[in-house]
């Protein structure tokens, strides 16, 4: 099995599952999937067979950072400054942006995974989670295959969000006819494509996620039988949650959202709700109880113009926390590195008006990697330490934007940031990008593949 020996790094942060510790100066060893060892003079015993040698002198490395919420479709429809949140409530956008989204087509849907996922691998993320709910008729049933088709082409571990809206637009919800299934529709698909990819072994590359996109746009059915499925299968559930709904959830059903769905079941520890950023301490409290994660989404607070996501309590209460890029019409990027410094920096805005204290830099770091793993379910990404899959980050800190940081590697992502592509990003023991290049692949012909693409649709 092919392995690599990092020589020299001048940090790696390691965690042996209590949390994260700075290891100066000392090499990294992998092979094939998983990281072996790590420690000094790795290289003076006999290395396993077909270990490539690198010198990371200046490298601090860092896990694989692990995206909990995005919509690589919406790559499609960004830099639209006509669809402008800050003059729009969440209902009124969606009611202008679906109808875009709904004119998409199969090749559209390929080649936005590829660029939003190409994107989140130059920036340290190995591990993506996508909520794909976007099934216009036109485009078929075999867009989430697609989005496997481009995680293994780019080497990225890809988790699929079969997201789908059952409601429709004439009993409540935003969603034009084009883009609606049935609920059997819906369910149906996600059973096959559990059935496909679904993979629970160690290192798994493809698993499956059942995520009917928001209650406010889906029948009470869907989400039962979301439950249903997912509890039979063994597969972790998703949904959006406090971003707007929690009124109209209310005049529909008597209740706000978080109370509804732990009534239908859709709650626990197999569950996590994307955004949250208007519920109150009792419901976060709740969420808390149950084990249900949220899926921070920090930049499209900037786009709402709502408040700032209570991500204080959220820790406080002992809630599961993730970091999701959300989709680029929401913001404009796929960057989970640039989210992690987002984060920290937005807590810090309203620091003074919160009623607990904003957690420190390492834990923002903690989000985008050991709470990504838990959100997911997985045991096996989200830290650097041996048996753990080697899926990590490097970069270069010998470089004048850095000067006066390197003294504390755990706290520079999210305070200082990193306002560059990494150096080096392994997912799964492989080298998926380095120097500024996607071995094997050409960049250029992706970006032009995909503009080709784009340019089929009329917006």
């Amino acid at each position: 099995m092919a392995g690599y020996l990092l020589k020299n790094c001048a940090a790696v942060i390691v965690d042996e599952g209590k949390g994260p510790v700075v290891h100066r100066n000392v090499d990294l060893l992998t092979n094939g999937p998983a990281i072996v060892a790590i420690g000094e003079n790795l290289g003076a015993d006999a290395l396993p067979a077909g270990t490539t040698a690198q010198d990371a002198a200046g490298w601090f490395v860092y896990p694989g950072l692990v995206n909990t919420h995005h919509h690589f479709f919406q790559c499609f429809v960004r830099n639209r400054a006509d669809l402008d949140w800050t003059k729009l409530s969440v209902i009124e956008w969606l009611d202008r942006i679906y109808p875009i989204f709904s004119q998409l087509n199969e090749e559209c849907f390929y080649h936005a995974s590829v660029t939003a996922m190409a994107e989140m691998i130059k920036h340290g993320c190995t591990t993506a989670f996508d909520h794909q709910y976007n099934f216009p008729r036109h485009a078929g049933k075999r867009l989430i295959d697609r989005q496997f088709d481009a995680a293994e082409l780019l080497g990225m571990r890809f988790h699929a969000g079969r997201g789908g809206n059952t409601l429709p637009k004439s009993e409540g919800s935003t969603i034009p006819d084009e883009m609606l299934e049935t609920t059997d529709e819906f369910i149906a698909d996600c059973a096959r494509l559990i059935d496909t990819y679904h993979d629970t072994s160690p290192f798994s590359m493809r698993q499956v996620v059942v995520a009917p996109c928001q209650p406010v746009n889906c029948y009470r059915e869907t989400f039962l039988e979301s439950v249903a499925l997912a509890r039979d299968r063994g597969v972790m559930m998703h949904t959006h949650v406090g971003e707007g709904e929690s009124p109209v959830i209310q005049a529909r059903h008597g209740m706000r959202t978080v109370d509804y769905l732990e009534e239908l079941g859709f709650a626990g520890p197999d569950t996590f709700y994307a955004h949250c950023w208007e519920l109150n301490h009792d419901e976060l409290r709740k969420m808390a109880a149950s084990g249900t994660g949220v899926a921070h989404c920090p930049e499209p607070v900037y786009l709402v113009g709502a408040e700032v996501t209570d991500i204080p309590a959220m820790a406080a209460f002992g809630l599961r926390i993730g970091l999701g890029c959300d989709g680029a019409a929401s913001n404009d990027n796929s960057n989970l590195m640039h989210c992690l410094h987002s984060a920290y920096m937005l807590q810090c805005l309203v620091s003074s008006s919160r009623a607990h204290p904003v957690p420190p830099p390492v834990d923002f770091l903690g989000y985008g990697t050991t709470g990504g793993a838990s959100l997911l379910g997985r045991r096996d990404i989200g830290r650097l330490a041996p048996g753990m899959a080697a899926d990590l980050v490097a970069i270069d800190t010998r470089r004048m934007d850095y000067v006066g940081t390197r003294h504390d590697p755990l706290s520079l992502i999210a305070r200082v940031g990193i306002g560059m592509a990494t150096d080096m990003t392994m997912i799964n023991g492989r080298i998926v990008w380095q120097k500024g290049e996607f071995p094997g692949l050409d960049e250029a012909k992706l970006a032009a593949d995909a503009e080709a693409a784009l340019s089929t649709v009329e917006f």
